[in-house]
């Protein structure tokens, strides 16, 4: 075993399991560069989780017996736009589609309900739906002590932007299947930061998205594509 976590309740998407983001961060942890992340099971909140190593540079978290996720290394090959400008992104957020009906307002990513602690990424569509974006300002809770974004919290942010650009208007009930990301540099936690997102493709029950987080002079730092499975019934998102 390399390690024990447990994820703290305030690390929920929805109400009942962790941030899909945030887990695959955690998991990252152990892969050395870039990591591709699949979740078998709604992760738990306040459990003892076990992360174990796998074949072929792979590791997993488990709750007991469940597997929860499994991590691979990755390259992630993935062309992407310039990012808006900053004034442009905040524009874009006072066009949030889930602003007045969010499916988890209380998600820590994403929520309308969280500004007292969460992310509050709220991405709208800059021009048009082919890209969506909001503005980022990290809390001092969120870093490290050299001021930077950990990066759990990064992958956390990674996440719920790249659903909004995978599925559109339309938002679909869908969990998070796979996250690929590569942190590319150091996050900065002093600086407004740029979350930016554009969709990937969607088929059958399956869509993808992909999200970049910027700094203030556009420099990219953080890469992800994302792929979400629309579920079948309500009740296996709780």
């Amino acid at each position: 075993m390399l390690a024990n976590v447990e994820i703290p309740a305030q690390y929920n998407g929805p109400p009942t399991s962790a941030n899909g983001g945030y887990t695959c961060g955690l998991l990252a942890r152990h892969i050395d560069g870039p990591a591709r992340v699949r979740l078998h099971a709604p992760p738990p909140l306040q459990r003892p989780l076990q992360v174990r190593a796998g074949e072929e540079g792979s590791v997993a978290l488990f709750d007991d017996d469940t597997l929860v996720a499994t991590a691979w290394p990755t390259e992630l090959d993935l062309a992407h736009p310039p990012a808006p400008a900053a004034d442009l992104a905040r524009d874009a957020a006072s066009r949030f589609a889930a602003r007045e009906q969010h499916i988890y307002p209380q998600c820590y990513v994403c929520g309308t309900q969280r500004d007292d602690d969460g992310l509050c990424l709220h991405p709208g569509p800059v021009h048009d739906w082919q890209l969506l974006a909001c503005e980022w300002r990290p809390r001092a809770a969120q870093l490290d002590a050299q001021g930077f974004v950990r990066p759990e919290i990064v992958w956390a942010a990674l996440d719920c932007p790249g659903y909004f650009a995978a599925v559109g208007a339309e938002r679909p009930l869908v969990l998070l299947g796979e996250l690929s990301a590569s942190l590319l540099a150091p996050v900065p936690g002093d600086q407004p930061l740029v979350v930016y997102c554009w969709p990937l493709g969607r088929e059958g029950r399956k869509a993808r998205g992909a999200t970049a987080i910027a700094d203030s002079s556009g420099r990219v730092l953080a890469l992800s594509q994302s792929l979400w499975i629309t579920l079948k019934t309500p009740e296996a998102a709780a």
